[in-house]
């Protein structure tokens, strides 16, 4: 019994140490961190933040990737057959759990294909218009698209994306006939917006602070439940007459499934530290988002939440892909 017992302590001592020496050697080569959508949005400008932060801490360049396309699920994918290493990393927004809803078949399972490392940041969408649209609040707004049925139309990133959802469940609780025209990424969207050959759009803070104090874009109504301190003149939507209207987006960072719970961990506490630091939360003030850190059991757990909470959005929404 005592030789048993030894042995059992000796294997358990020898996993430990195996396991405290991947964590430590990792990452031993670069590593690529896919964004899935296109350059210049808001989960683009976090990711890179975040990438030369870790490059910084772990030793190692972390390389931004863009790879949109379908929702975000070219990019997802990507990572999902990646191997489970550590060294391929995707940053997802809540649109990973839209596309299921909105797709008939995505290529992975948004839970169990990945494995959790944290949540990064939360933050609302702007209701931004072309200052050429004549409409100076959000009720001006939904009266003008009423009085001009699908003649306003709303840009996103693309179909599926959370920006939209987010455009969906305003046109489904207002009543405002806006009409859909999707991106290959926000960056392009907030282009055409600025160019005025879309009106409208539910864009990031990033989109809405590079272009509105300038007066290149006019911001109606932040979609979360509380102004931004970055935006402090501009009301909720709920302030502005949508009563109920509450969506914001998070991301979060995710690796293949399988990836070791060492990798996984060291990746977690790197990230808080950096996180804690005043340089980095002035840095994800400034690109209009707010850090909220979680385990990654934490972080699995709000991915199963909010795949049930706008798989019921879609429904009562009725968006369907165009």
């Amino acid at each position: 019994m005592k030789i048993l017992l030894k042995t059992l302590c000796a294997a358990t001592l020898l996993t430990l140490s195996a396991g405290a020496v991947l964590a430590q050697s990792y990452p031993s080569k670069p590593v690529k961190i896919i964004v899935p959508f296109g350059p210049g949005g808001f989960t683009d400008v976090v990711a890179r933040i975040l990438g030369q932060k870790l490059t910084v801490a772990m030793g190692q360049s972390f390389v931004i990737e863009n790879k949109p396309g379908a929702g975000s699920m070219i990019g997802t994918e990507f990572v999902a057959k990646a191997p489970p290493d550590g060294h391929t990393l995707v940053i997802v927004s809540s649109t990973h759990v839209i596309s299921p809803w909105i797709y008939k078949n995505v290529p992975y399972d948004p839970i169990k294909g990945f494995a959790a490392v944290t949540k990064l940041v939360d933050s609302p969408y702007v209701l931004l218009v072309n200052p050429k649209v004549p409409a100076r609040t959000v009720q001006e707004f939904i009266a003008l698209a009423k009085a001009r049925p699908d003649t306003l139309h709303y840009a996103s990133s693309g179909n599926g994306s959370a920006q939209h959802l987010i455009g969906g469940l305003f046109v489904s609780m207002t009543g405002a006939p806006l009409v859909h025209v999707p991106y290959r990424g926000s960056n392009l969207a907030a282009t055409d917006l600025v160019a005025g050959v879309v009106e409208s759009s539910f864009a990031g803070v990033p989109n809405a602070l590079a272009q509105v104090p300038s007066g290149r874009l006019k911001a109606l109504a932040v979609t979360g439940a509380r102004r931004v301190a970055q935006l402090p003149d501009v009301p909720t939507m709920q302030e502005a007459g949508v009563a109920g209207y509450d969506a914001s987006v998070w991301l979060g960072l995710l690796a293949p499934a399988g990836t070791p719970r060492e990798i996984i961990n060291r990746l977690n506490s790197e990230i808080a530290q950096i996180m804690a630091t005043p340089e980095s939360k002035k840095a994800m003030f400034d690109a209009g988002v707010e850090v909220s850190l979680s385990t990654p059991e934490a972080m699995t757990q709000l991915m199963i939440q909010e795949l049930d909470k706008w798989g019921k959005v879609v429904k009562e929404t009725g968006i369907k892909l165009e």
